[in-house]
């Protein structure tokens, strides 16, 4: 058997995304479509890996400098394979990979795994060879996600006030323009506590949601025709990942934002979804999270899932 590696050009396209919508461990973020919104920001650096002449894996990645990331401009990333990968296989894939790196150049790779609760029939098969290939931990991420799959442990003070609000005038409506939550909510209330901007802006949004039409929605709250709360996810297979939330301060009166996160809880719950991902809590200070954002996902039945990101010296 002989291994190959190569860079993904613009002529492998097709084969690509033909890969992802058969592979084990992908979802929609790793379909060119997606990858590309973006290309302007990343040098892309992504790989395909053949077992005579058979497409066996791909990496989404970027180069920055001496270093590939898999990769900077997403969530999660990884060592994406077919469903029918043995795991001596997925050793032998790795070392492919570090060699093909080693002879462009590349001084230290980056890897950063989805979480394992994306895939119920697992995602780790690599974690034990990059150990052994002296991959040290970079950082650690707790990463909050609700187990739909199990009875909802939503605190007793949320549901208090979810009861409450659920008299109140409040509409949930999922729309496909994503100006009002973006112009009204997202930007103005990033800016005023973070003193910064969303990832995505609302054309973006907008581009990305005309592509992926079934996995992209927008959960607005309106109360007298007013939105007051938005949330923005992203659908796979097994998961729902809020990728955007927030409210404004007449939003936050009414404890809006608490009131849709449940909502969409349960309606994904009785769609049959494992998770609902609600990300990562991290902040740059002394402590490293942030406290008062991990408390509130606790307090709406969310469970720490460690976010991992390795590190593997090649000089």
């Amino acid at each position: 058997m002989a291994f190959t590696v190569k860079i993904y050009d613009q002529n492998d396209y097709k084969l690509w995304n033909d890969f992802i919508a058969e592979a084990k461990n992908a979802t929609f973020l790793f379909h060119r479509d997606f990858m590309e919104y973006h290309k302007d920001r990343f040098e892309d650096f992504s790989l395909l890996i053949f077992e005579d002449e058979k497409l066996k894996a791909i990496l989404p990645a970027n180069k920055k400098g001496n270093s590939v990331h898999s990769h900077q401009g997403l969530t999660y990333g990884g060592l994406i394979f077919s469903s029918k990968l043995k795991a001596e296989k997925t050793e032998i894939i790795l070392d492919e990979i570090l060699s093909f790196l080693k002879e462009n150049q590349i001084e230290t790779f980056h890897y950063k795994p989805i979480p394992d609760f994306y895939f119920s029939k697992g995602n780790r098969e690599i974690d034990f060879f990059l150990f052994k290939r002296n991959a040290i931990p970079e950082r650690k991420e707790m990463n909050l996600a609700v187990n739909l799959q199990v009875p909802l442990k939503i605190s007793k003070s949320k549901m208090k006030h979810f009861r409450r609000i659920e008299n109140l005038d409040l509409d949930i409506i999922e729309e496909n323009d994503f100006q009002p939550f973006w112009e009204q909510i997202l930007e103005p209330r990033l800016l005023e506590k973070f003193d910064s901007k969303p990832v995505h802006s609302k054309e973006e949004m907008a581009l990305l949601k005309q592509n992926f039409p079934e996995n992209i929605r927008q959960y607005s709250v309106y109360q007298n025709d007013e939105i007051v709360a938005g949330i923005t996810v992203f659908e796979t297979d097994n998961v729902i990942k809020s990728q955007y939330g927030a409210t404004s301060k007449k939003g936050e009166e009414v404890r809006a934002l608490d009131f849709l996160f449940i909502n969409l809880i349960h309606k994904y719950k009785r769609k049959g979804k494992h998770f609902f991902d609600m990300g990562i809590v991290n902040e740059d200070n002394e402590s490293g999270y942030h406290s008062g954002l991990l408390k509130q996902k606790e307090e709406l039945g969310c469970a720490v899932y460690n976010q991992d990101f390795y590190k593997i010296d090649l000089k």
